[in-house]
């Protein structure tokens, strides 16, 4: 239920992180129903914003019609999270897209009139088209057309907030470009060359150029863009490995939160560790990763880390611009994965994470489902994932029901360290102490005249920095 306060209730509430992005990323959200002309120059001051109006096409080549669904439903879902108004939707099933359009000949003549009749200014196509494709096609209907990858890179692009994830966007979205340039013809070539001697046809005052078209500037221009982004990657890389390492170091268990886009991620990592992480309704809300510290029961610190999202068909060049951010998961000691327990087809969620894991070498690291958003499930859902999945753990990140439960079974799972002791630390070790209690597993502490006499489940190295205080 909606909270309402007052003036002064307001002046007590200190916002947190998640919430100042989250109303700048509302400011700034296109607003549906408004004319991009100005109406009366001297009335208005502004720039009134005008909604992409968009129609949605999608190709069904295998699977059920309820499948083919779900399909356009996520994709009409990634338009409005662009800030599209999606007006109309239409499947065609076929063994396989066509070659030229993407979708048949009749179906494009039907999409050319739902566009004119609509008044649509985008088509958006639920696959990858070929450039050859995407020009055909806006050709024959003589409106924009995106397809699903350009939608996703869009998202990205708008939600990347961090150095190294504006970089890694950047890189996908001209890795994608590149191939997709397009000249303006013969006619109209920038290629002039020539040193302008004789009556040749090439040459002449006025007419002397680089010897290029623009086609080959823009490509030339775009591989080097490309080439200093992966470069500026491959330090921010370093950077994370650093970083990783010194965890590693100190022996202090990673886990890592990964999931199909709008899972809860975020919110379960605010539940748990209270990070104020940005948390909307919304795919691809998170895209930089958050690492927190944690604790578990008896008091040793492990890292949580958000990663960015999963969806179907996720675009090759994400997966390779995000990749060092995506080894977080691989090197992770837990891979907590949250499914979206009030989604039309949870299984198909599952399916598409793994298979991203196991593109970046993280289906080896031991997995925890976690099914979240129960309190927006149906029963006989709930009865179906329990009987798929008995193992995973059931839970609400708004409300909080299992959260407890899913804490215990969290920290049942980490790796714990292997060597037994039984010591007594003299008093002017306090230090020491400390360090066994954030590193190590303490079974059991006393005090006594000698010093603290702890019982302590350590690690290899800080098992023999332990030797001259082990006792009989």
């Amino acid at each position: 239920m909606r909270t309402f306060h007052t003036v002064d209730d307001l002046a007590d509430i200190e916002p947190t992180t998640g919430e100042l992005e989250l109303e700048d990323r509302h400011a700034m959200r296109r607003v549906a129903g408004l004319s991009t002309e100005l109406t009366d120059i001297t009335e208005v001051e502004y720039r009134q914003l005008r909604l992409e109006r968009v129609v949605l096409v999608g190709v069904w080549t295998e699977g059920t019609v309820t499948d083919a669904d779900n399909s356009l439903i996520e994709l009409a879902a990634l338009a409005e999270t662009a800030g599209s108004q999606v007006l109309e939707g239409l499947i065609q099933r076929r063994g396989r897209p066509d070659s030229a359009t993407f979708i048949g000949r009749g179906k494009v003549d039907e999409l050319l009139s739902v566009v004119t009749s609509t008044g649509a200014d985008t088509v958006i196509c639920d696959g990858e088209l070929s450039p050859s494709q995407l020009r055909n096609l806006e050709q024959r209907v003589k409106v924009k057309v995106v397809d699903r990858t350009a939608l996703i890179l869009d998202i990205f692009a708008q939600h990347a907030k961090s150095k190294e994830g504006k970089a890694q966007v950047e890189l996908a979205q001209l890795e994608y470009l590149l191939p997709r340039l397009r000249g303006w013809g013969e006619t109209l070539s920038r290629q002039t060359g020539g040193s302008g001697r004789g009556g040749g046809a090439g040459g002449g005052v006025g007419v002397r150029g680089p010897g290029e078209t623009k086609l080959e500037t823009d490509r030339r221009r775009i591989n080097h863009r490309i080439s200093r982004l992966r470069r500026e990657i491959k330090a921010l890389r370093t950077v994370r490995a650093t970083k990783r390492a010194r965890r590693n170091r100190n022996n202090i268990p990673a886990v890592a939160i990964a999931g199909y886009t709008n899972a809860g991620k975020s919110s379960l990592l605010n539940r748990l560790t209270g990070a104020g992480v940005l948390v909307e309704d919304a795919l691809f809300a998170t895209l930089d990763p958050t690492t927190r510290k944690a604790r578990d029961a008896d008091g040793r610190i492990y890292t949580l880390s958000d990663t960015v999202g999963f969806v179907r068909h996720l675009p090759h060049q994400i997966i390779e611009a995000f990749r060092s951010t995506l080894e977080e998961v691989a090197d992770a000691d837990l891979l907590v994965h949250v499914v979206d327990g009030a989604h039309p087809d949870p299984e198909e969620q599952v399916r598409a994470v793994r298979e991203v894991l196991a593109e970046v070498g993280a289906d080896s690291v031991p997995e925890l489902l976690v099914v979240n958003k129960i309190d927006s499930a149906d029963e006989e859902t709930l009865l179906r994932l329990k009987r798929a999945w008995p193992d995973a753990i059931f839970v609400s990140a708004r409300s909080g029901r299992g959260i407890d439960e899913f804490r215990t079974t969290l920290e049942g799972h980490l790796p714990r360290p292997a060597v037994e002791l039984r010591v007594v630390v003299p008093y002017d070790r306090g230090e020491l102490v400390a360090r066994l209690h954030r590193r190590a597993k303490v079974l059991s502490t006393a005090h006594i005249a000698e010093g603290t006499a702890l019982h302590v489940r350590v690690d290899p190295a800080l098992a023999a920095e332990l030797v001259p205080y082990v006792s009989a």
